[in-house]
C-alpha cells in the first residue's frame, strides 16, 4: 500500500479522534474525575505556595504519568471484557495488573507531591 504523504487534514482529524477518546473517557470512566480534581488541587496548590520551574516540571511529569496510566487501564480493562466477559483468572490477573500500574503511578505522584509541598508549607 503506497503511503499518501503528509496532510494536514488528516493530522487534524488524528486530533479530533484524540479529543474525542479522552471525552468519551471523562464520560465513562469516575476515577478520571477524581485525577482532575486531584489535578486541580496540585495546579492551584503549587500556584499559592510558588514552586520553581523544576518542581513544576516534576509535578506535570507525575501528573501526565497518573493520567497515562489511567487511560491505559481503562484500555486494558475495556479489551479484556471485550474479549470475555466470563470470569477467567487470567484476565483478572491482567485487570489487576493494569490497576496495579495506575496505583504505582498516583503513589510515585504521591511522593513527588510529598517532596514539593511538605518543605513549603511546614
Amino acid at each position: 500500500m503506497k503511503s499518501q504523504g503528509f496532510s494536514f487534514r488528516s493530522r487534524l482529524k488524528s486530533f479530533r479522534f484524540a479529543m474525542e477518546g479522552i471525552s468519551r473517557f471523562f464520560l465513562a470512566e469516575h476515577n478520571a474525575w477524581l485525577h482532575l480534581i486531584a489535578t486541580i488541587v496540585v495546579f492551584v496548590l503549587a500556584a499559592v505556595v510558588g514552586v520553581t520551574k523544576n518542581e513544576l516540571l516534576a509535578l506535570v511529569f507525575a501528573i501526565g504519568f497518573v493520567w497515562v496510566a489511567e487511560m491505559f487501564n481503562t484500555c486494558i480493562e475495556r479489551v479484556m471484557d471485550f474479549v470475555s466477559n466470563q470470569r477467567n483468572s487470567d484476565i483478572k490477573f491482567i485487570k489487576d495488573l493494569a490497576a496495579g500500574a495506575v496505583l504505582t503511578a498516583a503513589l510515585t505522584a504521591l511522593a513527588v507531591g510529598a517532596v514539593v509541598f511538605i518543605p513549603k508549607l511546614f
